[in-house]
């Protein structure tokens, strides 16, 4: 027997939670299918200042600032120049965000689910989606088995694919692709007694360059600390040590990190993964839209991958909420959609493909505010690419100024940018 729902959303993470507890404040009858239970382990721990907005309009802000750690800054570092630079949110064109949290995922994944269900909507965790019925590129039914081996059958008028990384819908439809113009993978773990910043500064996110990539340094409540590197795919290829001495080779690449970690034990398993990065070419069908990690992942860098999810989520409410209303309006709202997410989506990529190369890491490590470029910059990393902020000018000028530093030092920026390319393609 299959049931009807105004909506079913696949993926209780970030997005799915979020756009599920939006719609069922609408009065909409919401299912929200989780294939873990929660609290689950997950990686993506740094939020970003204009993620407080959309945690606001949750109503879970209180929640979150009880389990998280304030972030003031977002801290570079370079072996290359032996310098740090840190760009200090308060400092950004809008103001009105200084800072935002490092969050285990575990328990802020858990408070976002506990509010969709808190809200109305009919949530199932322990209950995989296994197959999704479309006909002439329309849902029919989605078909679930719980973990007691139970099937489960809906008839939804609009599908939600939030399964993030296991990107279901793009699977299925063939629309999922690796990104043509960037590649990555990452190996990551706990640490306790990490060294960290002391004060007002001691939330921040550490960022290291080595040759292989860079790394994160996330501190975390109480005494735990994230670090992960995120490196070219043909560098976690050539492991021949297992994962976890592996990862401890690699933190000696970078003298910086390994100081931090000198007198930390590791505890939690040590986790490597490919594929960084990817997109599907579609993000949307007659009643089905994929948000956040279901659509696209790029790069850890800029710690955007929530961010975006609570941006697709609030923004795909209303999109949805207008469809199930108005649906001779459907294909005007996807787009409009589609083209606010594929727009700070492409802001944030010039940044992405470039934060390895000589003349990006000169110009973070040696930062100037002319013309108010560096505000543009720390607005960017504050994740202010929805909104009327005035930073597009300001990133203008940032590029212009980024490839004359490109003519300063040619053979090492061209070598840079040969090396990426035969990345990709590796």
């Amino acid at each position: 027997m299959s049931k009807s729902c105004d909506v079913l959303v696949i993926g209780g993470g970030p997005a799915g939670s979020s756009i599920a507890a939006l719609l069922a404040e609408k009065d909409w009858r919401v299912v929200l299918v989780e294939k873990d239970r929660h609290p689950r382990f997950h990686i993506g721990e740094s939020l970003l200042p204009l993620s407080i907005p959309y945690l606001e309009r949750l109503g879970v802000l209180d929640e979150i600032e009880k389990i998280g750690l304030r972030k003031y800054a977002a801290e570079f570092n370079s072996m290359y120049h032996g310098k740090c630079s840190d760009f200090q949110f308060g400092e950004a064109l809008d103001k009105s965000y200084p800072y935002a949290f490092e969050v285990k995922r575990s328990e802020f994944d858990h408070i976002l689910l506990k509010n969709a269900a808190a809200k109305g909507a009919d949530v199932h965790e322990g209950c995989r989606v296994t197959s999704v019925e479309l006909h002439d590129d329309r849902v029919d039914r989605v078909r679930a088995i719980d973990e007691h081996g139970a099937e489960h059958v809906w008839q939804p008028r609009f599908l939600v694919d939030a399964s993030g990384r296991d990107t279901f819908l793009a699977d299925q439809l063939g629309t999922k692709e690796r990104n043509r113009k960037h590649s990555s993978a990452a190996i990551f773990g706990h640490f306790e007694g990490a060294e960290r910043r002391s004060g007002r500064e001691e939330g921040n996110i550490s960022i290291y360059w080595f040759d292989h990539g860079w790394f994160w340094m996330i501190p975390l409540k109480g005494d735990v600390m994230s670090v992960g590197a995120v490196c070219w795919p043909y560098y976690l290829k050539g492991r021949r040590t297992p994962v976890e001495q592996f990862f401890f080779d690699t933190i000696a690449l970078c003298p910086q990190v390994q100081a931090r970690l000198e007198n930390a034990r590791l505890v939690s398993p040590v986790t490597a993964t490919g594929n960084y990065s990817y997109r599907s070419t579609r993000m949307s069908g007659k009643n089905y839209l994929l948000v956040g990690d279901a659509f696209t992942f790029i790069d850890p860098v800029f710690s955007s991958g929530v961010h975006l999810a609570l941006y697709g989520a609030v923004s795909g409410a209303e999109t949805v909420d207008g469809f199930l209303r108005e649906p001779e309006t459907s294909e005007q709202r996807f787009k409009q959609y589609e083209k606010s997410v594929r727009s700070g989506l492409k802001t944030l990529s010039w940044f992405i493909y470039r934060i390895t190369t000589p003349a990006m890491r000169d110009l973070i490590i040696h930062p100037q505010n002319r013309l108010r470029v560096k505000e543009g910059v720390i607005s960017l990393l504050a994740g202010d690419l929805f909104r009327n902020t005035p930073i597009a000018s300001k990133l203008l000028v940032f590029k212009i100024i980024y490839y004359l530093n490109n003519l300063l030092d040619p053979f090492n920026n061209y070598a840079a940018h040969k090396r990426r390319r035969r990345n990709i393609i590796a």
